[in-house]
């Protein structure tokens, strides 16, 4: 290195001389215990880059919340308008992609658990651990009544559908139905003797299908409020019932529980005729297909199954991470969204049980999966207080 650099006369005859006493500032003492290594400098970059946020792979996430978030639902009427709840006590509607539009719903005193809008998009239920339902009028954004009588706290609410009635599940055992347009109370269920946990309307509007942490599920007449089945003992559930979904014909209710088991019951007749076994934790989530003899079931085993209603066998089992809380069939019923413990929203193909998509973004657990009504868009709720939204027009 050729460098030139001020010297004395008297240093004259001395080579590569570039500093003397002369130029000295200030000395600084080193310890050399504290000086780090060229790779060791690196390998402290390299774990710093494991502490970068995980990419984030919604289009919209939603903050107005200060606690965790239970529920979400989106209109049948509206592609953009969303509805979510939590441990906040409050419920928020909000527009996808509309940053600027938030509508608190007020009034609640308890977590709110439960949210659904009726079929014709005209009316929002919002149902919670106050144990109180208050119905909103969407256009107006008003509040039109609060439903009153359970004892216990809303675990799940419904809709009539083909009108505005309002039927839900308590923890104290009872289950009610309103006619919201009046506010005026229409029948009390009572039979069960543990929280109601899961139920709804037959898709036709003629029954009502319970289930209960009392493991039996209960088939009821809306009109007389009589318990036409009640099924329980062997070879049905021995543990509390976690979910239920009834098929598009109205002829079939598909049962999980804690137990691991899930179960399939005529309707009409109460009776049990198939059980799917394959999981070994609590079900989570069960749902028919609308387009094949098959089911899905999601769990705290990490599975995600596709049953073969036909052969009463498992199609395919989707392992996960971590455990299934929630699932949802997309657009023509090939693909099945799942929400999961680990955050994760993943898209299945139930044809070949592969993993087509993992969407990130949540920091804790997912709740609860809504599609939006023109399938476009998938929106999930998590403890970690937020709600995202994911692209999934390619998967209908």
């Amino acid at each position: 290195m050729n460098a030139s650099s001020p010297h004395h006369e008297d240093d004259e005859h001395e080579e590569d001389v570039f500093i003397d006493e002369s130029d000295i500032i200030q000395e600084i003492n080193v310890d050399e215990e504290e000086l780090v290594d060229a790779d060791e400098d690196d390998d402290e970059e390299q774990e710093g880059e494991g502490l970068i946020d995980e990419a984030d792979d919604s289009l919209h996430t939603f903050t107005g919340h200060t606690g965790e978030l239970y529920t979400v639902t989106c209109s049948p009427t509206d592609a953009t308008l969303v509805v979510t709840g939590g441990g906040d006590d409050r419920g928020f509607m909000w527009k996808i992609g509309q940053g600027d539009f938030a509508f608190e719903l007020q009034g609640h005193t308890d977590s709110v658990s439960s949210l659904a809008f009726s079929t014709d998009g005209q009316l929002l239920a919002s149902g919670s651990l106050d144990g109180n339902i208050r119905v909103w009028d969407i256009t107006s954004g008003g509040l039109k009544g609060t439903l009153e009588g359970p004892g216990g706290g809303i675990e799940w609410v419904r809709w009539h559908p083909r009108g505005h009635v309002v039927l839900a599940g308590s923890e104290d055992s009872s289950v009610w139905m309103w006619n919201a347009d009046t506010n005026a109370f229409m029948n009390t269920f009572l039979g069960h003797s543990g929280s109601v946990t899961c139920g709804g309307f037959t898709p036709d509007g003629k029954l009502i299908c319970t289930g209960s942490d009392d493991a039996t599920l209960r088939i009821w007449d809306p009109k007389s409020a009589k318990s036409n089945h009640v099924v329980r003992g062997h070879p049905y559930h021995t543990e509390g019932l976690t979910c239920l979904t009834i098929s598009s014909d109205s002829t079939l209710a598909l049962t999980g529980s804690k137990d691991a088991s899930a179960h399939i019951v005529n309707i009409i007749t109460g009776r049990v005729v198939t059980s799917l076994s394959a999981h070994t934790d609590s079900i989570e989530c069960a749902s028919f297909s609308a387009s094949a003899p098959w089911a899905a079931t999601g769990g705290m085993d990490n599975k995600l199954i596709i049953w073969d209603l036909q052969q009463s066998l498992p199609r395919s089992t989707c392992e996960h991470e971590d455990g299934v809380a929630c699932l949802l069939w997309l657009g023509q019923h090939r693909y099945v969204a799942t929400g999961c413990v680990d955050g994760k929203v993943r898209i299945w193909d139930s044809r070949s049980g592969e993993c087509v998509r993992t969407f990130s973004g949540h920091a804790d657990a997912i709740q609860s999966l809504a599609a939006s009504s023109n399938e476009e868009y998938l929106v999930s709720v998590s403890i970690d207080g937020t709600s995202r939204v994911f692209e999934i027009a390619e998967f209908n």
